[in-house]
């Protein structure tokens, strides 16, 4: 018996003749040539899923920053800024774990002071910076008595500790000038020795170490050659191996730097540099291969009387400011987004993602307080209601860029303890010379805290 299919074939083409027969070569040709185009790849069959690289860009609307009015008790709510995008999320979660959330503080009663950072700001990291100057009369001598109460009262807290290590005694240095400050000393591995007794004496209880701050200001790096990045790394690479070497999990932060809008030689001397363009010294640190010996690179700014969202190139103004530097001579320096985008970018570039970690940021509001400190006028331009709103978005927004791993407010409490409105800490603190909270106190206390 014929095959059916066959016999199907054999009928159809014996209808086909002439026209249609052309009509239909045609068609199966198209046909063939178009599955053979899929098969290669050459035509995509729509399949109802976008790909990725279709999905819209949407930019969001600029959000609206309004100033808030105090409360009968003179403290604020402060709005929520709206979010920067961020892969499609807020807050996604960052490559290290938390973000910290810290204070600086002048911890004369630890129990107290440790308290209120905790309990009613509701931080969860603080700095205290050590002096080796000041406790160690001779090499081999250590009076720890200073120090031993403020960990135990972090620790009782369950605070996370940063210590700032800086100012190297008298003994361990040989030159001195007209003017003598801060200092590294002669012999770098004192200090990493140093760092390691520091570790051994606190087990546990230190979670992560700056190593020196400001160097490329000789007010704290003052000797003969001037402020010198490459020295600096090799005190730095000392330290990471005498810190890692007792306690792995401690972060090593490099010495944060000061944003100074340029450079400057010695007088009597054209070959010894007094402070350097925090960018310039950078890159040298970066040269001098800084970024293996960290796990986190330090970073201050203290916001002078510009918005944390401004960047110094963006045409911000305000034509009431009487301190004008920001607005008559733009530069990065005055900028705080600037400068931790600035470092971020060129870490990027160096082929490296390490982290910042911002150890003192902060703005200064001179209200209130009964004056200004010599050199401060930006105070004077900045209201504690913005005072406030600009510390609590400064957390937010290094919390949502997502390269920010700690960042600690300063300050909590020096205009008390400098017992002076002219001392330079005093406008930045979030306590009036009273003691009594300022703004900022309640708004970093309202604040969410996003880990």
């Amino acid at each position: 018996m014929d095959n059916p299919f066959w016999q199907h074939v054999n009928d159809l083409f014996a209808q086909l003749q002439g026209r249609r027969l052309r009509i239909f070569i045609v068609v199966w040709v198209v046909l063939f040539l178009m599955g053979l185009a899929c098969a290669l790849g050459w035509i995509r069959v729509p399949t109802g899923t976008r790909p990725p690289d279709a999905v819209p860009t949407v930019t969001p609307a600029e959000p609206t920053v309004t100033r808030p009015v105090p409360d009968e008790q003179g403290f604020i709510t402060l709005p929520t800024p709206t979010p920067e995008p961020h892969s499609g999320i807020s807050a996604p979660p960052l490559p290290w774990g938390d973000f910290g959330y810290g204070i600086a503080a002048h911890i004369y009663e630890p129990e107290v002071t440790m308290n209120i950072i905790r309990n009613q700001l509701g931080l969860t990291w603080v700095k205290q910076q050590i002096r080796w100057d000041h406790f160690s009369p001779a090499r081999g001598e250590m009076d720890w008595s200073g120090y031993d109460p403020v960990m135990e009262a972090a620790e009782a807290q369950g605070l996370k500790m940063l210590l700032s290590v800086v100012g190297a005694p008298v003994w361990s240095r040989s030159y001195f000038d007209d003017n003598p400050e801060a200092a590294p000393p002669d012999d770098l591995t004192l200090y990493a020795e140093f760092l390691g007794d520091l570790v051994e004496r606190y087990p546990g209880r230190i979670h992560a170490i700056e190593v020196w701050n400001e160097q490329n200001l000789d007010r704290e790096w003052d000797t003969a050659e001037g402020v010198n990045a490459a020295r600096y790394v090799e005190m730095l690479r000392l330290s990471y191996q005498a810190i890692k070497s007792r306690d792995p999990n401690i972060i090593v932060i490099s010495g944060a730097l000061s944003p100074v809008g340029g450079s400057a030689t010695d007088p009597n001397n054209p070959n010894r540099v007094i402070y350097m363009d925090d960018f310039v010294y950078f890159q040298q640190m970066i040269d001098a291969g800084f970024l293996g010996y960290t796990d986190c690179v330090g970073a201050h700014h203290n916001g002078i009387n510009l918005p944390p969202d401004v960047a110094w190139d963006d045409g911000y103004n305000n034509p009431d400011a009487v301190f004008r530097g920001p607005f008559d001579n733009p530069h990065h320096s005055w900028s705080f987004k600037s400068t931790l985008w600035g470092y971020h970018e060129m870490i990027q570039a160096a082929g490296y993602n390490t982290p910042l970690c911002v150890t003192e940021f902060g703005w200064a509001s001179s209200e209130g307080m009964g004056g200004t400190p010599p050199g401060f006028e930006f105070a004077d331009d900045n209201s504690v209601e913005d005072q406030a709103l600009w510390n609590v978005q400064a957390f937010q927004l290094m919390r949502q860029w997502g390269f920010v791993r700690l960042a600690f407010l300063w300050n909590l409490d020096y205009s008390v303890r400098g017992g002076s409105p002219t001392d330079p800490n005093a406008p930045y603190g979030i306590v009036d010379m009273a003691g009594a909270p300022r703004p900022a106190f309640g708004a970093i206390a309202d604040m969410p805290k996003i880990p």
